[in-house]
């Protein structure tokens, strides 16, 4: 009972400390900038690509900088589309140089978010699907198996990213499989977001090449779709049988 509770005061702790250092972080921004905060809601809710690529290219060598912040904090706030964001990025740097960048700064920003639901919202998610036997299910779920749910869920182009978030951040998974699983399926669901976002705008110049790209992405995805159902199926057979 005692270890109970210093685990239970340990974790209060944390969260205190975390709740402090955010807020603190939240206030320096505004002090540095008082403009971040709605320039930053304006261009992720703003759709246009003009505006967005405009605003970024203001900033000249700090442009890459300011885009991943941008895109950081899109991704951080959970129910803001960034594919807009992803898709300037491509326009503005080159398609490599936007997926990288695009990339890295989304799986920072869903990281972010992770742990900003998990600590301060973890105990009213906990409430809210201990009501649910369907959900609960999938908590046990996500915790056994975390990881390749995870992976499988990231990897997934123009998918909510805040609903998987949300569904990490209540489940079991480790935040060290978290954290690996989104650096690794990010990868080619922003890869094509960005890819399909640019040749999309461009289209008259890139018509063949996002032809080729949708019809390939098609393939692939149904193919780790049906693997993806086989190692569930596997992993469920092996359930049953240790409870047998």
């Amino acid at each position: 009972m005692k270890n109970k509770n210093n685990m239970f005061s340990g974790e209060r702790l944390v969260q205190l400390i975390a709740s402090v250092l955010f807020i603190i972080a939240l206030i320096v921004i505004h002090v540095v900038d008082p403009t971040f905060y709605p320039t930053m809601w304006r261009l992720a809710t703003s759709g246009s690509m003009e505006e967005i690529s405009t605003y970024i290219q203001s900033f000249g060598p700090m442009a890459m900088v300011v885009s991943m912040v941008l895109d950081i904090f899109v991704n951080a706030v959970g129910f803001l589309p960034s594919i807009f964001i992803s898709t300037a990025n491509g326009l503005v740097f080159g398609l490599w140089p936007g997926i990288i960048i695009s990339w890295l700064a989304e799986t920072i920003g869903v990281v972010i978010s992770f742990y900003i639901m998990r600590y301060f919202l973890r105990d009213a998610a906990h409430k809210l699907i201990s009501k649910s036997t369907m959900l609960m299910k999938v908590d046990d779920f996500s915790g056994n198996n975390g990881f390749i749910v995870m992976l499988f869920a990231r990897s997934l182009p123009y998918f909510p990213s805040g609903v998987i978030t949300a569904l990490g951040a209540i489940s079991k998974i480790k935040p060290r499989d978290y954290i690996l699983a989104n650096l690794i399926g990010k990868f080619p669901s922003t890869a094509l977001e960005v890819a399909i976002g640019t040749d999309i705008v461009n289209y008259q110049e890139n018509i063949s090449r996002l032809g080729i790209i949708v019809v390939a992405a098609a393939i692939v995805y149904f193919l780790l779709w049906k693997a993806y159902q086989r190692y569930m199926a596997k992993q469920q057979a092996k359930s049953n049988e240790s409870k047998e």
